[in-house]
């Protein structure tokens, strides 16, 4: 087995040099180019003060030069810290004083978040910021310190010798305590997954992959390392077409991938629209999802119109590197009933355990932990909260189980189903979200005397609606339109709510707490008047259409 993740790309420069390995539009990356080029600039990283271990992060738009980026931290001995760079300023200034990085990669879409870091003196003084285009990047307060131009004719670079247990790349998650957490992940728990999708999926170098999600994404691990394991093609969605269902499906189609891997919401939102047709994506080999529930009807969607194609439900936290556990659906759901997540792929654990972290009997109910070569060493520098994910594996000395929040049951057969959340987290647009720190962020605007996020069901391709409920102190002039705006500059837009109720007061429990089931309830009545407004406001239109015609 391949001991470090940038292992796959040499090998392939070694014996395919001239095979494409990254295609974005025109661009086209062969493994050649990639290797030599991220090696020169992992020397670059080791001439600005990089060592092994430190952290890299990359504010850099989803590109070949991202990837190169990725790789070129990784020769360089360190850990690569993807961050969005949609993302507003106070949140990346939470991950970057937590990872406290020795460089930058950076692309002009990062400009003016670099400035608003600067501003708020994130920025430290021995943080080097490197542009990945020719041309230095520069904005009111920072200058990057080096270029692409500046390592095109570097050495290449001799990588330091490691274990496939250092850490490959640090992913942040939303946080209950309003703070995001940094999940550890090793070059062996994305090579054990690697490994065995391969053998599983039969992937080989003919094959092209997908990259519908973003970097910081851990989907986007498999797409990135699953091509680069077998020297198959990368196609990364260009910007603006990740949401927009005709081009996305365009994208597909014209790109002729094999292998697409996205979450529900993006099946959802082709099926939404209708921009799949029957026999279509011919070159499509396996569709794969992962990050929340497909809903059967769109499943049933797909798999009607593209009989040709496999279907494959991916199940795991971030914690877990990627995906641990799978299940290939053999024929369209005749029912509405989610699919099973299936059982643990090899090397791995998926187990229903009660209270007492027993083993639940086939039926009931229990909290799903997961166990084996996946597992994350645990979140960046909180020993605390990892003790409490973490937990000691009863029976098993020395190993560990995650526990994910997560509940379900086993059926007769063995195969494990997901049944929803025991905690106040949510799937929403395929992200894992605590409801908590939406919570966090709108209580501490000025003027919101009380609030309480929660998520209620939608039929939508979002999966999950966020509602916000809030009551302000006397004289605050706050409506929604200004809770939402003062949000955008707290958190991601995937994190805003798009429902809210104004109260004078929140309602309560006989606890004293907030009434949260009751506010879902007010939620659910909310949508249902205003589904009915519409459909009374169609109604409307097409009387009068009928009567103009007669």
């Amino acid at each position: 087995m391949t001991g470090l993740l940038q292992e796959y790309v040499a090998r392939q420069a070694e014996t395919r040099p001239d095979a494409v390995a990254v295609v974005l539009g025109d661009s086209r990356v062969t493994y050649g180019t990639l290797d030599v080029a991220s090696s020169r600039q992992a020397a670059l990283l080791r001439e600005l003060g990089c060592r092994p271990r430190d952290r890299v992060c990359l504010l850099v738009s989803k590109s070949p030069a991202a990837i190169c980026g990725m790789l070129a931290s990784l020769k360089a001995g360190c850990a690569y810290v993807p961050v969005d760079v949609e993302n507003p300023a106070a949140r990346v200034e939470l991950i970057l004083r937590a990872v406290e990085p020795h460089a930058i990669l950076a692309d002009p879409s990062a400009v003016v978040l670099l400035d608003q870091l600067a501003a708020a003196g994130v920025l430290a003084p021995g943080t080097a910021i490197v542009s990945v285009i020719d041309e230095p990047l520069s904005g009111e307060r920072f200058e990057s310190a080096a270029s692409a131009s500046d390592w095109s004719g570097l050495d290449e670079i001799h990588e330091p010798a490691l274990s496939s247990e250092e850490v490959a790349h640090i992913l942040f998650t939303s946080g209950s305590t309003g703070t995001p957490k940094g999940v550890m992940i090793t070059h062996a728990n994305v090579i054990h997954f690697v490994e065995w999708a391969t053998r599983y999926f039969n992937a080989t170098c003919s094959d092209r992959f997908s990259g519908h999600p973003p970097l910081h994404f851990d989907l986007s691990t498999y797409d990135i390392y699953g091509a680069f394991r077998v020297g198959a093609e990368l196609h990364l969605v260009p910007p603006g077409q990740s949401s927009l269902p005709h081009l996305l499906a365009e994208f597909i189609r014209s790109s002729r991938v094999t292998r697409w891997f996205a979450v529900p919401s993006a099946y959802a939102l082709l099926a939404a629209f209708d921009a799949v047709r029957h026999g279509d994506f011919p070159s499509l080999r396996h569709a794969l999802w992962c990050g929340e529930v497909l809903p059967a009807p769109v499943l049933r969607y797909w798999m009607e119109r593209l009989p040709h194609v496999a279907f494959t439900n991916l199940y795991g936290p971030t914690e877990a590197t990627i995906a641990s556990s799978f299940y290939t659906v053999r024929e369209p759901p005749q029912s509405d009933e989610p699919v099973p997540i299936g059982s643990a792929w090899e090397g791995g654990e998926l187990l229903v355990l009660d209270e007492r972290m027993r083993p639940v009997p086939p039926g009931e109910v229990g909290e799903i932990y997961i166990g084996g070569v996946g597992l994350s060493p645990g979140y960046w520098r909180d020993p605390e909260r990892t003790r409490q994910a973490f937990v000691p594996w009863p029976g098993r000395k020395g190993e560990r189980l995650y526990r994910t929040g997560d509940l379900g049951r086993v059926d007769d057969s063995g195969l494990v189903h997901f049944l929803g959340r025991r905690d106040s987290q949510v799937k929403h647009r395929g992200y894992r979200i605590e409801l908590g720190e939406i919570e966090t962020a709108l209580g501490a605007l000025e003027g919101v005397r009380e609030c309480a996020v929660v998520a209620t069901e939608s039929e939508g391709f979002e999966g999950t609606t966020l509602c916000a409920a809030y009551a302000t102190t006397p004289g605050a002039s706050l409506d929604e339109r200004a809770l939402r705006r003062a949000l955008r500059e707290r958190l991601p837009s995937y994190m805003i709510p798009s429902a809210w109720l104004a109260f004078e007061e929140l309602p309560k429990n006989a606890n004293g707490k907030i009434d949260r089931p009751l506010l879902r309830q007010r939620f659910r009545e909310l949508r249902g008047n205003r589904l009915q407004a519409v459909e009374r406001a169609r109604a409307d239109t097409s009387g009068e259409t009928a009567g103009a015609h007669r």
